[in-house]
């Protein structure tokens, strides 16, 4: 028994210091997870949502803490305790997630490891299995050091996790490991690949056949049955392949431009995926900031899932040099965990982040300006009224009269002076007047 609990010890102390240190280097990546469960399409209950943050801090240092008290032996009981119980409100919350389809990825290990509801239950399961193992022979885990030893370790290590987090929270995670990872191409993560596996649907149909509702099952197409349509029901087998990048764009309400954008040399993109809720101090900073961009030659765009109207408002509250372009809120929140949070982009190429804390670490280097569009040159055909002794003429009949005859001739294309008498119809108008 005594093996067995010493394996166990190692094993779920080791996962949940992992399992907590990923989420723990993005504890505002896991913030979001928490309120998809707390909405009302899951857990049903939104009033949680506000406090997702400090719910997300809270439970990732408390998961790597239980894993380093477990490894040392500090207070054993509290600790199997605290794991038990852990353990048993996310088994509950994975089948719960599988069971109804709810949420299609964990996030147990955050981006780093994406484990769907019932793979993340599996590993839950198991475990429960070990916790209970390590509950049922908690006298066999003997502490590592004496008891200030083990004091010093634990406040050692929860004063590191807080010093990791709050880090993280005001700057970037220290490790990316989402397809918006400075190095990534954004264009490439959205390629399907000709031999991806293509999704597997399931279609269940329901005929009234002989009075009674019976089902038939294709891959769509339509059954040949004689009976009533009652409806149908989908089932996704396979998803098939499922590309990094997701729900990305750069467009407004009536044209995309991502193609366009992402083929640009030098560009400034600036992510806040709610502009009533972006960071004052961050949207403070960044006049001064993409003046600059601008200044020294970089296109600068805006990405928000705001409305219409909100960004323009924004634009001119904040006297923004720059529009913003629409793309999906839970895009702009995998892109970046900073509202407003900036990238550099070399043809779609990723190759700066940055929090709006470093807006000054930046580097921005004078670039060649791109050459503006060559505006194409409006030809306003000229109509002429051609005045003969006071007496409108067609140019034919002009062009034939002898220059000997001709006493005078004034050129007025003043519209103003020529509305003035009553000549609206001509942009110019010439007025000859002959010898008598």
């Amino acid at each position: 028994m005594k093996y067995i609990v010493n394996i166990s010890r190692i094993l779920v102390g080791v996962l949940f210091i992992i399992s907590g240190f990923v989420k723990l280097n993005d504890p505002l990546g896991f913030s979001y997870k928490l309120q998809e469960y707390f909405s009302a399409d899951v857990l049903n209950i939104p009033f949680l949502e506000p406090y997702a943050l400090m719910i997300s801090v809270f439970v990732v240092v408390f998961e790597v803490l239980l894993g380093i008290f477990l490894l040392i032996g500090y207070k054993p009981k509290f600790t199997v305790w605290s794991l038990l119980g852990m353990i048993v409100f996310f088994t509950f919350l994975t089948f719960y997630s599988a069971y109804f389809e709810k949420v299609k990825d964990c996030g147990c290990f955050g981006d780093a490891i994406p484990l769907t509801p019932w793979e993340s239950f599996t590993k839950d399961v198991i475990l429960l299995v070990l916790i209970l193992i390590l509950f049922m022979g908690v006298k066999h885990i003997k502490p590592l050091f004496s008891k200030f030893g083990l004091a010093v370790a634990s406040l050692l290590s929860f004063i590191a996790c807080l010093s990791f987090g709050y880090h993280v929270l005001m700057h970037l995670p220290s490790i990316d490991f989402r397809a918006y990872a400075v190095g990534n191409n954004i264009m490439e993560g959205m390629i399907i690949p000709d031999d991806a596996p293509k999704p597997v649907q399931e279609f269940t149909w329901t005929f009234k056949v002989n009075g009674e509702n019976q089902d038939f099952v294709t891959d769509g197409s339509y059954p040949e049955v004689d009976g009533e349509y009652v409806g149908v029901e989908t089932k996704i087998i396979d998803e098939g392949y499922d590309p990094p990048v997701k729900d990305f764009s750069i467009e407004t309400m009536d044209e995309d431009f991502t193609e366009y954008y992402l083929n640009e040399d030098n560009l400034i993109m600036i992510a806040m995926y709610n502009l009533d809720t972006a960071e004052k101090d961050g949207v403070v900073k960044l006049k001064a900031f993409t003046d600059e961009a601008i200044e020294k030659g970089y296109t600068v765009i805006g990405l928000s899932a705001s409305g219409e109207e909100t960004k323009q408002q924004f634009k001119e509250q904040n006297k923004l040099n720059f529009d913003f372009f629409l793309c999906d809120e839970k895009a702009i929140k995998t892109i970046v965990r900073s509202s407003p949070g900036v990238l550099k982009l070399e043809k779609g190429t990723i190759t700066q982040k940055v929090h709006w804390n470093d807006l000054e670490d930046m580097d921005l280097p004078a670039v060649e300006r791109k050459p503006e569009p060559l505006q194409e040159k409006i030809v306003v055909e000229e109509v002429i009224l051609y005045l003969v002794d006071g007496t409108a003429y067609e140019k034919s009949y002009v062009d034939q009269i002898d220059p000997n005859t001709i006493e005078s001739m004034s050129v007025i294309k003043d519209t103003t002076l020529m509305r003035e008498k009553g000549i609206v119809d001509y942009n110019s108008m010439i007025e000859i007047t002959l010898k008598k």
